[in-house]
């Protein structure tokens, strides 16, 4: 899910760079590209993912 909102960043920071669109400093691309790696740095790190430590109850010994 963190990888689908890093491309989402990605793609608007390239519309606003390739568009040459003034934005205020919070918006501009390189703020976007540089949140979108921190996003995608947590996608790789695990965060988000789904998966947890806890044992299945469906299997019992």
């Amino acid at each position: 899910m963190l990888a689908f909102v890093a491309a989402a960043l990605f793609f608007i920071a390239f519309i606003i760079r390739i568009t040459e669109t003034s934005t205020q400093i919070v918006f501009s691309s390189t703020s976007l590209m540089l949140l979108g790696l921190a996003f995608l740095a947590a996608h790789s790190a695990g965060v988000g993912s789904g998966w947890s430590a806890r044992r299945s109850s469906g299997r019992r010994r």
